[in-house]
């Protein structure tokens, strides 16, 4: 439609409106005369009202024009529209009280007061009555001419965001849904009305209505439930075979806004949800607003979500660094959709490359440094210890020297649980890593240098969920390597959060140790997984046990035995006293595993890397050749 008939449709739209005002105007001045005589209308009167009704059409159609009532769509009448009638009908009343006063003409026969008062009363129900009816019953008729039946849905939950996905339904027509029952289990609320739909009872109750009643969807609408919360709701529903979808959690949604579109299905992240991260603004603004951050693996899962957190905190801008492009691209649009405006700039580069990384400190001398860029697929690595050592090792002392030589304030490196004791290459790596980042610390006084070990990490690239869904999508088998096999998982929003909180309270030198929670076996995920999916574990998909791969330990542990976790002011973060190596035994451990990579050397790497991190377990490759001497631990908490 071209813009000069959408504008005709439009002026059309409000004539046909302000006519049909006028004439509900007038009725309600001849209704209102009828009223007040009981329906018997003297013949004078009826001269009267006759004569009187267009001076009061005039003024009221004055008033409602003055308030642009006639541009008001019916079907999103609301509060502000019944306020703008009720303005619009007070004013018309003192008009018409002045008007008729000045020009009675003293012969005895006046409009009677009460007239101008039932006037008013049947102006405002015929306008806003309407308008209501038209915006209930709109969604409603259209269904019916469509000939499509409306959904039945449940809802869990009868709070604020209950109600605002009930006014959406009624809003919007093309919704096919209609709320027949609500449920929450505070008790109190019984029989309580919300949008006209019942409390029927707890969530508990919900089977037996169900089993009477017919209901096409559950909707969990408590965005501060707890994973255990959520867990039992889904269970509840799924006694019935009723699908399930939740809204997600506040922390989650990145406008604020509660919404029907923002609704999803129930997935393994609310089942474990976690209590929502208080972070310390004042730390975090100081820390963040008008830096320049540069972050590593800017596109990967951690470090994509580390821009999105950082953001918030009005940064002058983001360094988004990543080896891949296609991640970076996927950053780019994600920011993109979510609105989010802080200049974030896209940079390809590999920071094992000296004199790439140099260039870039160079140029944008970063105030604040996030390192994320690392390989942690374990049995990847064990296959390929000399690109682990080169990214994981190399990379992350490049990174730390050039932070502290540019004279950044804070370095924060992202490590993991597996470093603790480490059984693979990768931990091992990693382990080697945080020495390093405690020596670049005695080294580089005027940055605070940090690492922050935490366990896995939920839908994070490679990780166990994304598998096992690809998995169930496929039928099956979903494989799982030990029954007895359990990790340490947190989200993604979660991390990087606490992350954030690591880097504003460090130092310099520590490793931070995030609280984990519980640790959960992945069995016992992977049946929940299959369960949301609307299947039964071990009947319509199997589970498999393929043994332990290279490099895995049944359980994850955060921190080494005697290294005692303190406390912070935050009760989800600890600092560790960890060992650190003496710094020339460091410095020519790492000449000497130049020297192998240079050899492409991976059993002399393996062997090199067990002789650096004494705790270290690396079965998985052989050692050879090595005469080097077994690193001792020497008084002042280094080890020689």
């Amino acid at each position: 439609m071209t813009p000069e008939r959408t504008r005709f449709a439009l002026y059309a739209r409000q004539g046909i409106a302000a006519l049909f005002q006028i004439l509900l105007f007038g009725g309600a001045w001849v209704l209102a005369f009828g009223v007040r005589f009981d329906f018997q209308i003297q013949s004078h009167y009826v001269e009267l009202l006759v004569a009187s009704g267009g001076v009061a059409v005039l003024v009221k159609a004055l008033a409602f024009l003055g308030f642009r009532l006639h541009r008001h769509w019916w079907r999103y009448a609301g509060i502000r529209d019944l306020e703008a009638i009720l303005q619009a009908v007070v004013t018309s009343f003192c008009v018409l009280l002045i008007t008729f006063s000045l020009l009675d003409s003293g012969d005895g026969l006046r409009v009677p007061r009460g007239i101008f008062v039932l006037d008013a009363l049947l102006s405002v129900f015929f306008l806003g009555g309407l308008r209501l009816l038209g915006r209930v019953s709109r969604g409603r008729i259209t269904g019916l001419l469509a000939g499509r039946e409306r959904l039945r849905i449940a809802i869990f939950g009868a709070g604020d965001s209950a109600e605002q996905l009930m006014r959406e339904i009624d809003r919007n027509p093309s919704m096919q849904q209609r709320v027949v029952a609500l449920f929450d289990d505070d008790a109190a609320l019984r029989g309580n009305r919300v949008q006209g739909v019942s409390v029927v009872g707890t969530t508990a109750e919900f089977a037996a209505f169900a089993a009477v009643r017919s209901v096409d969807e559950v909707v969990i609408a408590t965005p501060r439930a707890s994973g255990a919360d959520i867990q039992r709701m889904v269970a509840v529903a799924r006694v019935s075979g009723t699908p399930t979808r939740v809204l997600p959690a506040f922390g989650d949604l990145l406008d604020g806004r509660v919404s029907w579109s923002k609704l999803r299905e129930v997935d393994i992240q609310d089942i474990l949800g976690r209590k929502p991260i208080e972070l310390d603004s004042e730390v975090l603004s100081g820390l963040l607003k008008g830096k320049t951050v540069l972050i590593t693996g800017g596109g990967g899962s951690i470090g994509s979500e580390l821009v999105r957190q950082i953001a918030a905190w009005a940064p002058r801008r983001i360094l988004a660094l990543d080896q891949a492009e296609h991640p970076i691209f996927e950053l780019q649009k994600s920011l993109k959709e979510n609105n989010i405006t802080v200049p974030v700039v896209p940079i390809i580069a590999d920071v094992c490359d000296v004199a790439r990384m140099e260039a870039l400190f160079l140029k944008w001398m970063p105030q604040v440094v996030l390192h994320a860029a690392a390989h942690k697929h374990v049995p990847l690595m064990e296959e390929n210890p000399v690109e682990a050592v080169q990214n994981n090792v190399f990379g992350t002392r490049t990174v730390a020297n050039l932070a502290g030589k540019h004279q950044a304030t804070h370095f924060v490196m992202i490590s993991t649980d597996k470093a603790v004791n480490p059984t693979s290459v990768m931990g091992t790596t990693k382990r080697l890593a945080e020495l390093i980042v405690q020596e670049m610390s005695a080294i580089h006084t005027r940055t605070k240098f940090v690492s922050v070990r935490f366990g896995n990490v939920l839908g994070s690239n490679g990780s166990v969920v994304p598998i096992f869904k690809e998995q169930i999508a496929r039928g099956g088998p979903v494989t799982v390597t030990h029954p007895d096999m359990m990790r340490y998982f947190m989200t993604i929003p979660e991390a990087s959060q606490l992350v954030l909180e690591a880097a504003g309270l460090g130092e310099g030198g520590e490793v931070f140790i995030l609280d984990m929670g519980e640790p959960i076996r992945i069995v016992d995920m992977a049946r929940e997984l299959i369960r949301l999916s609307g299947l039964k574990p071990d009947e319509d998909i199997l589970i498999e046990f393929t043994g332990t791969r290279p490099g895995e330990k049944l359980f994850e542990e955060l921190s080494l035995e005697g290294e005692g976790a303190h406390k912070t002011h935050h009760p989800k973060v600890f600092v560790g006293t960890v060992r650190r190596l003496d710094a020339e035994l460091l410095e020519n451990g790492l000449d000497r595993m130049r020297q192998c990579i240079a050899n492409q050397d991976p059993a002399a790497v393996v062997d090199l890397l067990s002789e650096l991190v004494v705790e270290a377990q690396l079965t998985a490759k052989p050692r050879v050749g090595s005469s080097s001497r077994r690193l001792a631990v020497v008084p002042g908490g280094r080890e020689g």
